[in-house]
């Protein structure tokens, strides 16, 4: 037997207050999403095609392994968006009209 196996691979980092795929752009919320909506890796894979499934795995197993704070993470953003849009209806109630008007055409 040739080589050696891999000891342990790190998959995803914190950045910016935020999770990431080890070396990308795409965040680890986006592939917990799509895992909560019942898609299987493969499927994962395909959209977002700059993953390895090896990388998409990795990212649920760490999902998995840390799922009550990355629960309470993916909560607290859902939190601050919701802030946010009640401030942008607040604030420019015309312009959040057409961004939803715009939303609902697609």
């Amino acid at each position: 037997m040739t080589g050696s196996p891999t000891v342990a691979k790190q998959y995803v980092e914190q950045r910016n207050k935020g999770y990431w795929i080890e070396g990308t752009r795409i965040s680890l919320d986006s592939v917990v999403y799509e895992f909560l909506n019942g898609e299987p890796p493969e499927s994962i894979a395909k959209n977002f095609p700059l993953l390895t499934l090896e990388q998409i795995y990795g990212a649920i197993t760490f999902y998995l392994a840390n799922q009550e704070l990355i629960d309470t993470y993916l909560k607290e953003a859902e939190e601050e968006f919701e802030k946010l849009q009640q401030s942008l209806r607040e604030k420019n109630s015309s312009l959040y009209q057409k961004l939803k008007a715009a939303q609902m055409q697609k």
